[in-house]
């Protein structure tokens, strides 16, 4: 999209350029239409010759003739031009209102991104006092399970005594 701006801008240059060349073109006919009045009016008081005149009547209809096609073609130039400073500008909004569609994209991304930080952090938390309480009941169990481990023993050996002293009865 960038590139197709520059594009259009380095196309909008071109045309300024070729906009200002036409300008200066019209500056000139319209300074050598000047210079052809003048002229025409030293013919006249000089030569009162009927043929000079008419043929410098027909040189200035034809220099008022170009002068007018080169305004034509001057308006339509500034039409194109302003065509594509119109085309430029709407690129530009575009370009504009998908950056701020993208700024808004990531600003939720983000948001979303640090609430779920915040729910593995409280899993992470929850998971730590789970893993506490059970380290604390297999500690618990391990101690229950000596201690039963023990009791046996001690009835094995109470067993033993008592089987020792059935006998010796």
């Amino acid at each position: 999209m960038e590139a197709d701006i520059s594009e259009m801008r380095n196309e909008l240059q071109s045309r300024d350029g070729l906009w200002r060349r036409i300008q200066l073109e019209c500056q000139k006919l319209y300074t050598e239409l000047l210079k052809i009045k003048e002229y025409k009016d030293m013919q006249e008081s000089q030569i009162r010759h009927q043929s000079s005149r008419v043929q410098l009547t027909e040189q200035l209809e034809t220099k008022t003739t170009e002068l007018l096609l080169f305004a034509e073609s001057q308006e339509h130039q500034e039409e194109e031009l302003n065509k594509i400073r119109n085309h430029v500008y709407q690129e530009e909004q575009s370009h504009c209102s998908e950056q701020e569609r993208m700024k808004t994209e990531i600003s939720d991304l983000t948001e979303e991104l640090h609430q779920k930080e915040i729910t593995i952090a409280t899993i992470m938390e929850k998971a730590s006092l789970l893993e506490r309480q059970l380290k604390m009941e297999l500690e618990t169990k391990h101690k229950l399970l000596t201690k039963q481990q023990l009791l046996e023993f001690h009835y094995q050996v109470i067993k033993s005594e008592n089987t020792h002293l059935k006998e010796m009865v």
